[in-house]
């Protein structure tokens, strides 16, 4: 037997489910393309990858959003060297996002942590699942080209709760070169295969490290690995991006100036591969340029 009120609560639970599907749907017919960075396994690069990315977007000068959904591990900020915080001001008390660049936006769970960076986040499934839908139906995002979404590594509650509320997302999976990698990987393309999300394509970071001393290249993680799974999962391999300790350092300073050295063999490489992703996702993707 129901308790006196209990009804009510449910009812007005179940009006707050309808209207937050409903704000999120709205959010996400005004952003065009959203990506879907995900990875089988932690370590091989993938937040600096969606970070970059983001990134090298805006300098095109189309407006994108940067989404940390990594509740347990945020990195985005600090590869961004982020200090800024959300802040009430958007349209009907929405929070908004942190402005990174004036065509650059950031929302991770580490700018609501306050002074404390090191606090861990302690959340079940359901707790991590209303977090990143409050990221998309509560922040006052703007109109955006493109929403890159920094996913944990797996195929948890964050990546499922991301395919299951944005479905027109695509995935793009980083991965290394040797097999231990690349066993994690195919779960991820397993993954997207069950859920019915697009995959992108593939990124094969930290292949080969060009010695400082004798200019040979040593593979440190194997090579090939990413371009053969591609190949035998038909999916494009879209980078084959080389280490660099230029990355290392400037992402331990929060400091990705590395983007403007064209000279660099993994920034050339870099940006070839964004140059595919804007040719593969909508070729009339509004841009600040034509505005």
């Amino acid at each position: 037997m129901l308790k006196k009120g209990e009804k009510f609560d449910t009812e007005s639970r179940q009006a707050q489910m309808e209207k937050q599907d409903r704000e999120i749907a709205e959010t996400l017919r005004h952003i065009k393309n959203k990506i879907l960075v995900m990875s089988g396994k932690g370590g091989v690069g993938k937040s600096s990858v969606a970070a970059y990315l983001a990134v090298a977007l805006a300098k095109r000068g189309y407006r994108v959003g940067l989404m940390d959904v990594d509740l347990h591990g945020p990195s985005i900020p600090r590869i961004l060297g982020l200090s800024g915080s959300l802040a009430f001001g958007g349209q009907e008390g929405k929070m908004l996002p942190v402005k990174y660049l004036p065509n650059m936006e950031v929302i991770s769970i580490e700018t609501l942590l306050g002074e404390n960076k090191d606090t861990a986040t302690i959340w079940r499934g359901p707790l991590k699942i209303g977090a990143i839908k409050q990221f998309i139906s509560e922040i006052d995002w703007t109109d955006l080209d493109y929403l890159v979404i920094d996913s944990p590594p797996g195929t948890g509650d964050e990546p499922l709760t991301v395919a299951q509320t944005i479905s027109d997302a695509k995935a793009l999976i980083v991965t290394t070169p040797q097999e231990i990698s690349l066993a994690d990987v195919r779960k991820s393309l397993n993954f997207c295969r069950q859920v019915k999300m697009e995959i992108l394509g593939m990124v094969e970071n930290m292949s080969g490290l060009k010695c400082p001393y004798c200019g040979k290249i040593i593979d440190v993680f194997k090579t090939r690995g990413g371009q053969e799974t591609a190949i035998k999962e038909n999916l494009r391999l879209l980078a084959t991006l080389p280490l660099e300790l230029e990355v290392v350092k400037k992402g331990d300073a929060g400091d990705i100036s590395l983007l403007d050295n064209k000279g660099l063999p993994i920034v050339q490489e870099f940006n070839r591969m964004v140059d595919e992703i804007v040719k593969l996702t909508d070729v009339t993707t509004r841009s600040m340029r034509d505005n």
